[in-house]
């Protein structure tokens, strides 16, 4: 597969290999018809760089798990933690569209309905990672926002994109623990 998005990036020690993550996360790699039909379900298309990462592994947990923030968050002063990516499909827990994916934190849990819920992070709902269209239509390329639900729900920017979103996790060790 010819990479557009992700060809400098070294993806050795980025996914978690372990057997909750191919359980819970990980998807079969998803043809045209389930994105098709994922995102007709969703009301969003996916991002070309979001697609192209399902396509190399479709979800799973993550060892580069932390991401730099400029503002302090209810995980850390200076990012935000991540568990996993959620694949595209219907069938694992945490997927898009799985038990617990995008619909289930916005029609369970009250999330803002501003797009995809494509990350969980280690609070076991109370914060996501969205891919955040409210700016650009549901047809545009989305930001990825962290979303609080401690905090009222309050979004904190992190990438103008889910290419740089991906390329800007880091090793939990990067940042000083308490």
């Amino acid at each position: 597969m010819e990479l557009k998005f992700f060809k400098d990036f070294d993806f050795t020690d980025f996914w978690n290999k372990s057997s909750y993550s191919e359980r819970d996360y990980i998807e079969e790699f998803p043809d045209d018809e389930m994105i098709a039909s994922v995102e007709k379900e969703l009301g969003y298309k996916l991002p070309a760089s979001y697609i192209e990462l399902m396509r190399i592994q479709n979800g799973g947990l993550v060892e580069k798990s932390c991401f730099p923030t400029t503002e302090s968050t209810s995980w850390a002063e200076d990012h935000v933690a991540i568990t996993g990516i959620m694949g595209i499909g219907r069938d694992k827990t945490y997927s898009i569209c799985g038990e617990l994916g995008s619909k289930f934190m916005i029609e369970e849990w009250g999330y803002p309905n501003d797009g995809v819920y494509v990350g969980d992070c280690p609070s076991a709902g109370h914060d996501m990672i969205l891919l955040d269209y409210s700016k650009c239509g549901k047809d545009g390329e989305p930001e990825v926002v962290h979303v609080d639900q401690e905090s009222d729900y309050k979004k904190t920017f992190l990438a103008k994109d889910f290419e740089t979103f991906i390329k800007g996790l880091k090793n939990e060790e990067d940042f000083d623990g308490e």
